[in-house]
């Protein structure tokens, strides 16, 4: 299985919008942080992780032209508010695209993008809009997603629960504040970790530092950890070079086997 970062940063992005900062002016790539995407590949399939808002630019940026489901972890819109460009998906394959969220999520998702999801809604001619096939799921119930088997997993994120998942060998956490105890237990045992991480130092209410993050991967024992979800207040080769052995920052365009 392959998985592939096309996005690692947060809701700002890096480089920030008028900030003149050492990042967000950096000449290092890897310092160039679209809104958090991943893409899992196995055996022909590719799993969409998210819909940030540079969806478009991420999936042409990574050659991407084949998706065969969506996974949403939660509705903030730095990880929602892409979501029309699905649309090429379901006009091309001439189906709709199936998208697994949480069933708490469901209503919110026919609330906020009525003209997809409510049928009653009459299109104007030589228009379109995607055609999702909205599939929900509950934590710690495994589901089969185009030919992945995915236990999904609840974190606690502020206000709201942000959904990851173990597939195989891999966990991923994009946003969370914490691991709760029954998400752990399916934790253990894990080879390769995706975990947020802010920065360095200041706690944050709904998403872990990076000392908390490198607990996190340590208490579940994963042989290797990619921070992603990064601000700019994160140099990338600094951070790499702080970094305890087995973890790693993502940067944009990072492809790892699994």
């Amino acid at each position: 299985m392959r998985l592939r970062f096309l996005g690692t940063g947060t809701s700002f992005g890096v480089p920030v919008v008028g900030c003149g900062c050492a990042v967000c002016t950096s000449a290092d790539p890897r310092n160039r942080r679209s809104r958090h995407c991943l893409l899992l590949e196995d055996r022909g399939a590719a799993l969409l992780v998210d819909t940030p808002p540079e969806l478009r630019l991420q999936l042409l940026g990574a050659g991407v032209s084949r998706i065969d489901a969506a996974f949403l972890t939660h509705v903030h819109a730095d990880h929602l508010h892409g979501i029309d460009d699905l649309r090429i998906f379901s006009l091309r394959g001439g189906a709709p695209l199936p998208m697994y969220v949480a069933e708490e999520f469901a209503d919110v998702l026919r609330s906020r993008f009525d003209y997809i999801f409510d049928d009653e809604i009459e299109r104007e001619p030589y228009t379109s809009a995607p055609e999702i096939d909205l599939r929900t799921f509950s934590a710690g119930e495994e589901v089969e997603i185009a030919g992945l088997r995915l236990t999904p997993l609840v974190f606690p994120h502020g206000w709201v629960n942000s959904y990851g998942f173990r597939c195989g060998d891999l966990a991923v956490i994009v946003d969370g504040k914490s691991i709760p105890d029954e998400s752990g237990a399916a934790l253990q045992g894990i080879d390769t970790l995706v975990i947020n991480a802010l920065w360095w130092g200041d706690p944050h209410p709904t998403h872990f530092n990076v000392e908390e993050a490198v607990a996190a991967a340590q208490s579940v024992g994963a042989r290797r950890t990619f921070l992603t979800h990064l601000t700019h207040r994160l140099d990338y080769s600094d951070l790499k070079a702080r970094l305890p052995e087995g973890v790693e920052p993502a940067y944009d365009g990072l492809e790892v086997e699994v």
